[in-house]
């Protein structure tokens, strides 16, 4: 459970995390105020300030494309091995077991019946695989129903398969992923128990309910974990790749679908800033120890990892699996209903803003955690949620406002009439972090299945063009909302992402 829902705390350390929680909306809104005024008033300092943070943008460009590069090249070589037959040269690798947590809420049949098939056509022994199909109370019948047949169709495949049903409205919980992956694992633990497998014998993977895994995910997953010099004290971390649908999406969803897929593949290459997304795995073992995923969370793919860096005292990281897993794309079953789904995701998404306060108030007081991971760790948080609420803002703003704004003697000046032409070949270089976006993006793309729409591979590339409107409208803005509700302690609840299928396929 977070601190600030603690009745325990006292008046000052709920000041103190409130005071956490308001700041991200704070900052944002401290940067984007001050664009106007300082156009005004110091229209010069402005010019050079944008002028530097366009070369700022320029080198993570740079950046970004270098370890895109080198995120897609070892992936593509992974996928090449073999990893079964890796696994099978280690000793006791078949006393080591796979609990897959499903959580479902509402989710289609065809969406579950993909997920399954998947999984039934993992390398990994299916008599080493616990599977759990968490579903929820208030998804009623209808939810029992799906559940069931999924059962029917599956369950006998696995070592055990069961289904679980997270009770409505219980305290100190609100309804979504974190409370539903909780009830899960606790009841997953009394089958365990009944076997008498060890906790450290079983490595968990909640799982998205769109999740496909790669045949060799259990695999690489059963490898890294058994030749980590420290297994029980790491995450694992898949590449998600979201394009089970993309042909059927709209171009902005593909933006943004690639975009977070793009993202995590850079934190591949830097595993020291890597966090967990999505579907991951851990340790059972350390999951039990730490009490489960904190149930009253929106964020809780990511909050587990900031959970364990603070409950191990600073002993924890994520370990690059260079492996992917698909998922859906956001569609919808309209344009606009796509793009409003697509928002309200990226919203729910930039609400892991909220693990800001938390872990600046869990540094603050842990004095066992070493200062400068408390420091790396706060400030990489710190500068992720304020870089995706403002620089597309900003990049689309400062280049014209001083010019605009900063009065008559400086509209006249020789830095006022070269601002934009700077800008504009400045941002223009930085296309290279575009081109390698549109590139891999090609590069990447599923076989478009028979009945998808024929979406040309040339509209595939130049839709990239339209990323600097998309990346503000869906990008900034809804970001911007999260921290705002964040920050006047309006919360959001769970959102899941509804799940429209156009064509019934499958994965090739």
């Amino acid at each position: 459970m977070t601190p600030h829902r603690k009745g325990v705390l006292t008046l000052s350390d709920r000041f103190l995390y409130r005071s956490f929680e308001i700041f991200p909306g704070a900052l944002t809104w401290g940067t984007l105020a001050a664009m106007i005024p300082a156009s005004i008033v110091a229209p010069i300092a402005t010019s050079f300030f944008i002028i530097a943070f366009d070369l700022y943008w320029l080198l993570k460009s740079v950046f970004f494309a270098w370890h895109l590069r080198a995120s897609y090249k070892k992936m593509q070589e992974n996928l090449k091995v073999d990893w079964m037959a890796r696994v099978r040269e280690l000793p006791e690798w078949h006393t080591l077991y796979q609990l897959v947590i499903f959580p479902s809420y509402r989710e289609p049949y065809e969406t579950l019946k993909e997920s399954f098939a998947a999984l039934l056509r993992s390398s990994w022994p299916k008599e080493q695989i616990i599977v759990v199909l968490a579903i929820e109370e208030r998804g009623g019948e209808e939810d029992r129903t799906i559940a069931e047949r999924i059962a029917r169709e599956y369950g006998a495949y696995f070592f055990r398969f069961f289904i679980t049903v997270h009770p409505d409205g219980m305290p100190d919980e609100i309804p979504g992923k974190g409370s539903n992956e909780t009830w899960a694992a606790c009841e997953a633990k009394k089958i365990i128990d009944e076997l008498e497998i060890p906790y450290e014998r079983v490595v968990v993977s909640a799982m998205d309910s769109d999740t496909q895994v790669y045949p060799d995910y259990f695999a690489i997953l059963a490898y890294r974990y058994l030749t980590e010099p420290d297994p029980l004290h790491a995450s694992y971390q898949p590449v998600p790749l979201y394009h089970n649908n993309i042909w059927e999406s709209p171009f902005f969803s593909r933006i943004i679908s690639f975009s977070g897929t793009f993202w995590q593949m850079m934190q591949q290459v830097r595993p020291e800033q890597l966090v967990t997304f999505s579907s991951h795995s851990m340790p059972f073992k350390t999951l039990v120890e730490m009490g489960y995923w904190d149930t009253d969370v929106v964020s809780e793919d990511s909050h587990i990892f900031w959970q364990a860096l603070l409950f191990y005292d600073g002993n924890w990281r994520t370990v690059p699996l260079y492996y992917p897993v698909s998922m859906d794309a956001n569609l919808g079953s309209t344009f606009w209903e796509t793009a409003k789904n697509v928002y309200r995701q990226q919203r729910r998404w930039a609400w892991g803003s909220e693990n800001i306060a938390y872990l600046l108030f869990g540094s603050f007081k842990n004095p066992r955690m070493p200062l400068a991971k408390k420091i790396a760790f706060n400030f990489q948080q710190i500068e992720g949620f304020w870089t995706w609420a403002t620089n597309s803002v900003i990049i689309f703003s400062l280049g014209w406002l001083p010019p605009l704004l900063g009065g008559n003697e400086f509209s006249g000046s020789v830095l006022a009439h070269n601002l934009p032409r700077v800008t504009q070949i400045i941002m223009t270089l930085a296309m290279i972090g575009l081109l390698s976006s549109a590139v891999v993006s090609l590069l990447i793309l599923p076989p478009r299945h028979p009945h998808a729409p024929r979406v040309p591979l040339a509209w595939m590339f130049l839709q990239w063009l339209t990323i600097p409107l998309v990346t503000v409208v869906l990008g900034s803005i809804p970001a911007i909302e999260a921290q705002t509700r964040l920050a006047l302690g309006n919360r959001l609840g769970f959102w899941p992402t509804p799940k429209h299928k156009r064509e019934v396929k499958s994965k090739n």
